[in-house]
Protein backbone atom coordinates (compact mmCIF):
# COMPACT_ATOMS: atom_id res chain seq x y z
CA UNK A 1 0.00 0.00 0.00
CA UNK A 2 1.18 3.31 -0.71
CA UNK A 3 1.18 6.41 1.43
CA UNK A 4 -0.88 9.57 0.02
CA UNK A 5 -0.89 11.85 2.90
CA UNK A 6 -0.20 11.79 6.80
CA UNK A 7 -1.73 13.64 9.85
CA UNK A 8 0.75 15.46 11.83
CA UNK A 9 -0.16 15.68 16.04
CA UNK A 10 2.55 18.70 17.05
CA UNK A 11 5.94 17.56 14.85
CA UNK A 12 5.24 13.91 15.21
CA UNK A 13 3.81 11.84 12.06
CA UNK A 14 0.69 10.39 14.19
CA UNK A 15 -1.42 8.54 11.09
CA UNK A 16 -1.31 7.58 7.28
CA UNK A 17 -3.62 7.21 4.45
CA UNK A 18 -3.43 4.72 1.63
CA UNK A 19 -4.71 4.92 -1.48
CA UNK A 20 -4.38 4.25 -5.36
CA UNK A 21 -4.71 6.34 -8.10
CA UNK A 22 -4.93 5.98 -12.15
CA UNK A 23 -5.05 8.77 -14.57
CA UNK A 24 -5.97 7.32 -18.17
CA UNK A 25 -6.45 8.80 -22.05
CA UNK A 26 -9.53 8.38 -23.86
CA UNK A 27 -7.24 5.80 -25.99
CA UNK A 28 -6.73 3.34 -22.77
CA UNK A 29 -3.08 4.72 -22.18
CA UNK A 30 -2.20 5.15 -18.18
CA UNK A 31 -0.34 8.25 -18.34
CA UNK A 32 0.28 8.58 -14.50
CA UNK A 33 -0.72 6.24 -11.39
CA UNK A 34 0.21 6.16 -7.56
CA UNK A 35 -0.43 2.76 -5.58
CA UNK A 36 -1.94 -0.11 -7.35
CA UNK A 37 -3.69 1.50 -10.54
CA UNK A 38 -5.50 -1.66 -11.22
CA UNK A 39 -6.81 -2.45 -7.64
CA UNK A 40 -10.84 -3.63 -7.74
CA UNK A 41 -12.73 -0.39 -5.62
CA UNK A 42 -16.47 0.19 -5.41
CA UNK A 43 -17.22 3.38 -7.13
CA UNK A 44 -20.36 4.25 -5.30
CA UNK A 45 -21.66 7.42 -6.47
CA UNK A 46 -18.72 8.48 -8.78
CA UNK A 47 -20.74 6.30 -11.26
CA UNK A 48 -24.02 8.40 -11.56
CA UNK A 49 -22.72 10.36 -14.52
CA UNK A 50 -22.51 6.46 -16.59
CA UNK A 51 -26.16 5.64 -14.68
CA UNK A 52 -27.62 8.48 -15.89
CA UNK A 53 -26.72 7.26 -19.80
CA UNK A 54 -28.72 4.60 -19.12
CA UNK A 55 -31.56 6.97 -18.84
CA UNK A 56 -31.30 9.19 -21.53
CA UNK A 57 -30.57 5.82 -23.87
CA UNK A 58 -33.98 4.54 -23.09
CA UNK A 59 -35.72 7.61 -24.35
CA UNK A 60 -37.20 8.40 -20.99
CA UNK A 61 -35.46 12.03 -20.46
CA UNK A 62 -36.82 13.30 -23.60
CA UNK A 63 -40.41 11.65 -23.86
CA UNK A 64 -40.45 13.47 -20.37
CA UNK A 65 -39.10 16.60 -21.16
CA UNK A 66 -36.05 17.31 -18.77
CA UNK A 67 -33.95 20.20 -18.47
CA UNK A 68 -30.18 20.27 -18.56
CA UNK A 69 -31.09 21.43 -15.21
CA UNK A 70 -32.83 18.11 -14.33
CA UNK A 71 -30.48 15.94 -16.24
CA UNK A 72 -27.86 17.22 -13.89
CA UNK A 73 -29.84 16.27 -10.72
CA UNK A 74 -29.57 12.48 -12.69
CA UNK A 75 -26.30 12.52 -11.55
CA UNK A 76 -26.02 14.22 -8.24
CA UNK A 77 -25.06 13.35 -4.61
CA UNK A 78 -27.16 16.80 -3.51
CA UNK A 79 -27.29 18.30 -0.23
CA UNK A 80 -30.56 17.75 0.12
CA UNK A 81 -31.51 21.78 -0.63
CA UNK A 82 -34.48 23.34 -1.46
CA UNK A 83 -33.80 23.56 -4.99
CA UNK A 84 -32.65 20.07 -4.91
CA UNK A 85 -35.90 18.52 -3.77
CA UNK A 86 -37.89 20.87 -5.78
CA UNK A 87 -36.25 19.25 -8.66
CA UNK A 88 -36.38 15.79 -7.96
CA UNK A 89 -40.11 16.40 -7.18
CA UNK A 90 -40.42 18.47 -10.53
CA UNK A 91 -38.77 15.20 -12.69
CA UNK A 92 -41.27 12.67 -10.69
CA UNK A 93 -44.07 15.00 -11.58
CA UNK A 94 -43.01 14.97 -15.41
CA UNK A 95 -43.84 11.08 -15.30
CA UNK A 96 -46.62 10.96 -13.32
CA UNK A 97 -44.88 10.16 -10.31
CA UNK A 98 -44.32 11.33 -6.95
CA UNK A 99 -41.81 10.93 -4.01
CA UNK A 100 -43.51 8.06 -2.62
CA UNK A 101 -42.19 5.61 -5.51
CA UNK A 102 -38.34 6.53 -4.22
CA UNK A 103 -36.77 3.15 -2.25
CA UNK A 104 -33.67 5.10 -1.27
CA UNK A 105 -34.07 5.40 2.49
CA UNK A 106 -33.99 8.81 4.40
CA UNK A 107 -32.30 10.95 6.40
CA UNK A 108 -31.27 14.38 6.81
CA UNK A 109 -30.14 17.24 4.23
CA UNK A 110 -26.05 16.85 3.72
CA UNK A 111 -26.57 20.76 3.40
CA UNK A 112 -25.95 21.43 7.31
CA UNK A 113 -27.92 24.83 7.73
CA UNK A 114 -30.93 22.80 5.84
CA UNK A 115 -30.79 19.87 8.24
CA UNK A 116 -30.67 22.24 11.52
CA UNK A 117 -33.34 23.94 10.51
CA UNK A 118 -35.41 20.96 9.95
CA UNK A 119 -34.36 19.39 13.44
CA UNK A 120 -34.91 22.48 15.26
CA UNK A 121 -38.71 22.66 13.83
CA UNK A 122 -39.05 18.75 14.37
CA UNK A 123 -39.51 18.47 10.71
CA UNK A 124 -38.81 14.74 9.77
CA UNK A 125 -37.16 13.85 6.88
CA UNK A 126 -38.60 12.00 3.63
CA UNK A 127 -36.61 10.13 0.81
CA UNK A 128 -36.60 13.10 -1.32
CA UNK A 129 -33.99 14.53 0.92
CA UNK A 130 -31.64 11.53 0.27
CA UNK A 131 -28.79 12.54 -1.53
CA UNK A 132 -29.07 10.01 -3.83
CA UNK A 133 -33.17 10.59 -4.82
CA UNK A 134 -31.75 12.49 -7.81
CA UNK A 135 -30.19 9.02 -9.05
CA UNK A 136 -33.72 7.47 -8.07
CA UNK A 137 -35.61 9.90 -10.31
CA UNK A 138 -33.72 9.01 -12.77
CA UNK A 139 -34.58 5.10 -12.37
CA UNK A 140 -37.86 5.32 -12.00
CA UNK A 141 -38.80 7.39 -14.85
CA UNK A 142 -36.81 4.99 -16.99
CA UNK A 143 -39.30 2.35 -15.40
CA UNK A 144 -42.09 4.20 -16.25
CA UNK A 145 -41.45 4.89 -19.83
CA UNK A 146 -40.57 1.51 -20.49
CA UNK A 147 -43.29 -0.30 -18.64
CA UNK A 148 -41.45 -1.68 -15.99
CA UNK A 149 -42.29 -2.67 -11.72
CA UNK A 150 -41.89 0.59 -10.45
CA UNK A 151 -41.90 -1.40 -6.74
CA UNK A 152 -38.75 -3.06 -7.15
CA UNK A 153 -36.92 -1.18 -9.47
CA UNK A 154 -33.93 -1.03 -7.28
CA UNK A 155 -32.92 -4.67 -6.52
CA UNK A 156 -29.99 -5.89 -8.64
CA UNK A 157 -32.55 -8.35 -10.33
CA UNK A 158 -34.41 -5.32 -12.40
CA UNK A 159 -34.02 -5.37 -15.99
CA UNK A 160 -32.96 -1.55 -15.48
CA UNK A 161 -30.12 -2.44 -12.68
CA UNK A 162 -28.98 -4.78 -15.34
CA UNK A 163 -29.15 -2.08 -17.79
CA UNK A 164 -26.75 -0.24 -15.69
CA UNK A 165 -23.99 -2.80 -15.14
CA UNK A 166 -24.05 -3.54 -18.93
CA UNK A 167 -23.67 0.35 -20.03
CA UNK A 168 -20.67 0.87 -16.87
CA UNK A 169 -18.81 -2.34 -18.57
CA UNK A 170 -19.15 -1.22 -22.04
CA UNK A 171 -18.00 2.50 -21.20
CA UNK A 172 -15.04 1.17 -19.42
CA UNK A 173 -13.86 -1.38 -21.75
CA UNK A 174 -14.58 -4.19 -18.76
CA UNK A 175 -16.50 -7.06 -19.30
CA UNK A 176 -19.80 -6.68 -17.28
CA UNK A 177 -19.81 -10.21 -15.86
CA UNK A 178 -16.71 -9.43 -13.91
CA UNK A 179 -18.36 -6.39 -12.29
CA UNK A 180 -18.41 -6.69 -8.49
CA UNK A 181 -21.94 -5.92 -7.39
CA UNK A 182 -22.61 -5.15 -3.69
CA UNK A 183 -25.53 -3.10 -2.12
CA UNK A 184 -24.74 0.67 -2.14
CA UNK A 185 -25.97 3.01 0.75
CA UNK A 186 -29.30 3.97 -1.25
CA UNK A 187 -29.86 0.21 -1.70
CA UNK A 188 -29.16 -0.40 -5.16
CA UNK A 189 -26.59 -2.22 -6.60
CA UNK A 190 -22.99 -0.89 -6.53
CA UNK A 191 -20.11 -1.51 -8.89
CA UNK A 192 -16.63 -2.53 -7.99
CA UNK A 193 -13.74 -3.00 -11.18
CA UNK A 194 -10.05 -1.82 -11.33
CA UNK A 195 -9.49 1.95 -11.02
CA UNK A 196 -8.10 2.09 -14.63
CA UNK A 197 -10.82 0.71 -15.77
CA UNK A 198 -13.34 3.19 -14.29
CA UNK A 199 -10.60 6.09 -15.15
CA UNK A 200 -10.49 4.70 -18.47
CA UNK A 201 -14.51 4.92 -18.91
CA UNK A 202 -15.08 8.39 -17.35
CA UNK A 203 -11.82 9.70 -20.03
CA UNK A 204 -13.97 7.90 -22.80
CA UNK A 205 -17.11 10.37 -21.21
CA UNK A 206 -14.80 13.34 -21.38
CA UNK A 207 -13.85 12.59 -24.88
CA UNK A 208 -17.48 11.10 -26.36
CA UNK A 209 -16.37 11.01 -29.70
CA UNK A 210 -14.85 7.58 -29.08
CA UNK A 211 -18.42 6.41 -27.93
CA UNK A 212 -19.59 6.05 -31.24
CA UNK A 213 -22.54 7.80 -33.01
CA UNK A 214 -25.45 7.35 -30.26
CA UNK A 215 -23.95 6.70 -27.26
CA UNK A 216 -21.12 9.70 -27.71
CA UNK A 217 -23.98 12.80 -28.00
CA UNK A 218 -25.26 10.95 -24.59
CA UNK A 219 -22.14 11.48 -22.90
CA UNK A 220 -21.32 15.36 -23.90
CA UNK A 221 -24.99 15.81 -22.99
CA UNK A 222 -25.02 14.12 -19.48
CA UNK A 223 -21.13 15.85 -18.60
CA UNK A 224 -22.35 18.86 -20.37
CA UNK A 225 -25.55 19.53 -17.98
CA UNK A 226 -22.49 18.91 -15.44
CA UNK A 227 -20.72 21.41 -15.33
CA UNK A 228 -23.76 23.82 -16.77
CA UNK A 229 -25.73 23.18 -13.06
CA UNK A 230 -22.74 22.15 -10.40
CA UNK A 231 -24.57 23.40 -7.63
CA UNK A 232 -27.18 20.37 -8.46
CA UNK A 233 -24.94 17.91 -8.75
CA UNK A 234 -23.30 18.33 -5.00
CA UNK A 235 -24.16 21.44 -3.13
CA UNK A 236 -23.31 24.76 -1.39
CA UNK A 237 -19.39 24.23 -0.33
CA UNK A 238 -19.00 20.88 -2.19
CA UNK A 239 -15.86 19.91 -3.75
CA UNK A 240 -17.70 18.95 -7.27
CA UNK A 241 -18.96 22.57 -7.52
CA UNK A 242 -15.63 24.01 -7.18
CA UNK A 243 -14.12 22.24 -9.49
CA UNK A 244 -16.77 22.10 -11.68
CA UNK A 245 -17.69 26.12 -11.51
CA UNK A 246 -13.31 26.82 -12.03
CA UNK A 247 -12.43 25.09 -14.83
CA UNK A 248 -15.30 26.65 -17.40
CA UNK A 249 -17.20 23.53 -18.39
CA UNK A 250 -14.30 21.65 -19.17
CA UNK A 251 -13.67 19.94 -16.37
CA UNK A 252 -16.66 17.16 -14.60
CA UNK A 253 -16.20 15.53 -11.32
CA UNK A 254 -18.28 13.14 -8.78
CA UNK A 255 -17.35 12.32 -5.29
CA UNK A 256 -17.80 9.22 -4.12
CA UNK A 257 -18.73 7.67 -0.82
CA UNK A 258 -15.63 5.99 1.36
CA UNK A 259 -12.62 7.79 -0.47
CA UNK A 260 -13.75 7.23 -4.14
CA UNK A 261 -13.61 9.74 -6.70
CA UNK A 262 -13.39 10.54 -10.52
CA UNK A 263 -12.55 14.01 -12.58
CA UNK A 264 -13.26 14.22 -17.02
CA UNK A 265 -11.15 16.46 -18.22
CA UNK A 266 -12.75 16.98 -21.69
CA UNK A 267 -10.06 19.20 -24.06
CA UNK A 268 -7.46 16.28 -22.60
CA UNK A 269 -9.83 13.40 -22.93
CA UNK A 270 -8.50 12.47 -19.54
CA UNK A 271 -10.21 10.48 -17.16
CA UNK A 272 -8.73 9.91 -13.37
CA UNK A 273 -9.83 7.64 -10.55
CA UNK A 274 -8.85 8.07 -6.85
CA UNK A 275 -9.63 5.51 -3.97
CA UNK A 276 -8.82 6.23 -0.10
CA UNK A 277 -8.10 2.77 1.72
CA UNK A 278 -9.82 4.12 4.54
CA UNK A 279 -12.77 5.64 3.12
CA UNK A 280 -11.29 9.04 4.65
CA UNK A 281 -13.30 11.67 2.75
CA UNK A 282 -11.34 14.95 3.31
CA UNK A 283 -8.21 13.09 2.93
CA UNK A 284 -9.69 11.61 -0.52
CA UNK A 285 -10.43 15.91 -1.62
CA UNK A 286 -7.47 16.86 -0.42
CA UNK A 287 -5.21 14.30 -3.08
CA UNK A 288 -7.84 14.88 -5.37
CA UNK A 289 -6.54 18.94 -5.47
CA UNK A 290 -2.91 17.57 -5.05
CA UNK A 291 -3.33 15.67 -8.36
CA UNK A 292 -5.26 18.63 -10.32
CA UNK A 293 -1.95 20.51 -9.00
CA UNK A 294 0.43 18.27 -10.28
CA UNK A 295 -1.17 17.62 -13.36
CA UNK A 296 -1.20 21.70 -13.55
CA UNK A 297 -4.60 22.85 -13.31
CA UNK A 298 -4.48 23.98 -9.84
CA UNK A 299 -1.87 27.07 -9.52
CA UNK A 300 -1.63 30.39 -8.62
CA UNK A 301 -4.25 32.12 -9.98
CA UNK A 302 -6.90 29.44 -8.93
CA UNK A 303 -4.99 28.21 -5.37
CA UNK A 304 -7.71 30.07 -3.07
CA UNK A 305 -11.01 28.48 -4.64
CA UNK A 306 -9.35 25.55 -3.23
CA UNK A 307 -7.56 26.00 0.16
CA UNK A 308 -10.89 24.33 1.94
CA UNK A 309 -10.24 21.12 0.71
CA UNK A 310 -6.18 21.37 0.01
CA UNK A 311 -5.82 21.51 3.88
CA UNK A 312 -7.16 19.80 6.98
CA UNK A 313 -6.18 21.17 10.43
CA UNK A 314 -6.48 18.96 13.55
CA UNK A 315 -8.58 20.61 16.21
CA UNK A 316 -9.17 19.29 20.12
CA UNK A 317 -12.36 20.01 21.86
CA UNK A 318 -11.24 23.23 23.08
CA UNK A 319 -11.20 23.79 19.34
CA UNK A 320 -7.48 24.38 19.83
CA UNK A 321 -4.96 23.51 16.95
CA UNK A 322 -2.76 20.73 17.73
CA UNK A 323 -1.98 19.19 14.75
CA UNK A 324 -2.56 19.34 10.52
CA UNK A 325 -2.66 16.36 7.33
CA UNK A 326 -0.86 16.91 4.26
CA UNK A 327 -0.57 15.23 0.95
CA UNK A 328 3.02 13.44 -0.01
CA UNK A 329 2.78 11.51 -3.02
CA UNK A 330 4.52 12.38 -6.35
CA UNK A 331 2.59 10.67 -9.25
CA UNK A 332 4.44 8.20 -11.36
CA UNK A 333 4.54 8.08 -15.42
CA UNK A 334 2.50 5.26 -16.93
CA UNK A 335 3.08 2.34 -18.81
Amino acid sequence: MEILAYSYRGELRDLIYTGNIAVVDYQGKLLYSYGDPYKVAFARSSAKPMQAMVAVESGAVDAYGLTEEELALLCASHGGEEFHVRTVRAVLKKAGLDESYLQCGVHYPLYKPDADKMMKEGVEPTEVYCNCSGKHSGMLITCRYKGESLDDYYVRSHPHQKRITQMIGDICCYDPEKIVLGTDGCGVPVHALPLYNFAWGMARMANGDVLGEQRGPMAKRITKAMTAYPKMVSGTGRIDAAIMETFGGNVFAKSGADGYYIVGIKDKGIGIAVKIDDGNGAVRDMVVCEVLRQLGYINEQNEAVFAPWSKKEVYNHKKELVGHTVTDFTLHKGE
